[in-house]
């Protein structure tokens, strides 16, 4: 199976597909596919941004857990010893950054730490220039606070993001004009942003028709796992209506 072209429904249709597949990411997360101090809570509210799924930490005690310390979680892939494969892998300038990482601060959601988001875009976060600019608000905040991000477009680019959300977002909020973005031959993204003094991005871009890579979700800015995207998708898939599948697929 490869991603289809959710263009063709209403977007209703792909709300639905869309709460599954989050529930399928969510529920692999959890069946080990995260360390045992980790896990997965989908659609839950937290302090700052909304994401579809959160990755905690399980703590003990009420002491308070600084970010970026080593020896905060460990499992998963080393980052220095399997780097992500993916096609771009963009470094932030330190200058740029300095301005803006001056608080790096952790928040809980049901008493324990956020350490990482999963957010699958919705046609709504891209409909306006207030819609488009307030969701990359929340991923910047979420960096600047120390959480690591894994965002999947599944739509393509608008006038508000000519060049995909990514490229949007490295040069508003990096300066990096030259970032690398979607084309014409593969318009949608996959983007992965590790969050440290100097914030890292992994980025995708895939077109429809494309079987979906793992991608990765970092914990720690030294530890991430693969999520399975291929393989959630199609669990999600399988609980889309066939009159509407059909619609998507073009053999109605």
């Amino acid at each position: 199976m490869a991603m289809h072209d959710w263009t063709r429904v209403l977007a209703g249709v792909f709300h639905h597909f869309h709460h599954d597949w989050i529930t399928a990411i969510a529920s692999t997360l959890n069946d080990g596919g995260l360390p045992d101090d980790y896990y997965a809570l989908a659609e839950q509210q937290a302090e700052g941004p909304i994401p579809d799924v959160l990755t905690l930490e399980r703590r003990e005690g009420d002491a308070e857990h600084d970010p970026h310390s080593p020896g905060n979680g460990s499992g998963g892939v080393a980052l220095a010893e399997a780097p992500p494969r993916v096609r771009y892998t963009l470094e932030a300038e330190q200058e740029v950054y300095a301005a803006k990482a001056n608080r790096i601060a952790v928040f809980h959601a049901t008493g324990d730490r956020v350490v990482a988001y999963v957010e699958i875009v919705s046609p709504g976060n891209k409909h306006s220039t207030a819609a488009i600019v307030k969701f990359l608000d929340k991923m910047a905040e979420a960096i600047q606070r120390g959480c690591h991000l894994l965002v999947i477009d599944p739509h393509p680019p608008t006038p508000r993001d000519p060049r995909g959300l990514h490229a949007r977002f490295w040069e508003d909020y990096f300066g990096q004009k030259d970032s690398p973005g979607v084309n014409d031959e593969q318009p949608l993204g996959l983007m992965a942003y590790r969050s440290d003094l100097v914030p890292t991005a992994y980025f995708e871009p895939i077109s429809v028709g494309q079987p979906l890579p793992d991608m990765p979700l970092f914990f720690t800015p030294d530890n991430y796992v693969n999520v399975p995207l291929e393989e959630t998708y199609q669990r999600a898939w399988r609980s889309v209506p066939r009159r509407w599948r059909a619609v998507i697929e073009g053999t109605e």
